[in-house]
């Protein structure tokens, strides 16, 4: 509860910075791990396990892995997995960041200088304009990371770790899937990303409420009765 003569909006405040706190926790503390087994066809028949851990932010093209070549001696070959996804993953990031800064500095306002944020009339119009900035900001950032998510579990997958290893194209070797990574902490985070947007969205109204804009005008008729009657 906020105190007496504060906004509305206060009692919302702690919200934000909770799910905040979980949209970018989420997204920026995932790991993951997919793997794949090459068999090869020779006289050893050895079988070579590969595991590839990744994580944010999902430079896939940084992590590398080493591939069997199934020759005599064997020699490992290092390839990386394809793809860039970190360009969304820390745009959500680092939006959930300066969402939870900026709901603790709204907060810190609401409570402790209520009277100064009545009475200077442009605090509460910047603070609307700054809030319905966030609430669109995370309907980009959700809907972006969720599209970047997409494409990593795609490019993650061990069916696309067999595509892009050559010894698994030919005769020498069979491949096999090996770990599917777990993705449910990142999908999470996109969740958390919508329904941020949806606080931020709804916390528009409370705001807006204590804005000179939400105000009532005053009737001409009364404003002139009352200027006749100063005159008097």
């Amino acid at each position: 509860m906020s105190e007496p003569g504060a906004p509305a909006a206060g009692d919302k405040t702690p919200r934000l910075q909770v799910f905040a706190i979980f949209a970018f926790g989420a997204c920026g503390s995932f790991s993951g791990e997919t793997g794949a087994t090459v068999k090869c066809d020779g006289e050893t028949k050895e079988m070579s396990a590969i595991s590839v851990q990744f994580g944010y932010p999902f430079r896939l093209y940084q992590v590398a892995f080493e591939m069997p070549d199934c020759k005599s001696p064997p020699e490992n070959q290092s390839l990386h997995l394809v793809g860039d996804f970190s360009a969304p993953a820390e745009f959500f990031v680092t939006l959930g960041v300066f969402s939870f800064l900026y709901a603790m500095a709204a907060l810190v306002l609401y409570l402790r200088f209520h009277s100064l944020y009545g009475e200077n009339k442009k605090l509460p119009c910047v603070d609307f304009c700054v809030t319905v900035s966030f609430a669109f900001f995370w309907l980009v950032a959700a809907a972006a990371w969720g599209k970047g998510l997409s494409d990593v579990k795609g490019a993650t997958r061990p069916s696309s770790l067999i595509a892009a290893m050559s010894v698994c194209q030919g005769h020498e070797a069979v491949c096999n899937a090996g770990a599917t990574p777990a993705m449910g902490l990142a999908n999470i985070s996109v969740l958390f990303g919508f329904i941020n947007f949806i606080l931020w969205a709804g916390n528009c109204w409370f705001v807006f409420k204590e804005t000179a804009w939400h105000a009532p005008a005053a009737p001409r008729d009364s404003a002139a009765e009352q200027g006749a009657i100063d005159k008097q």
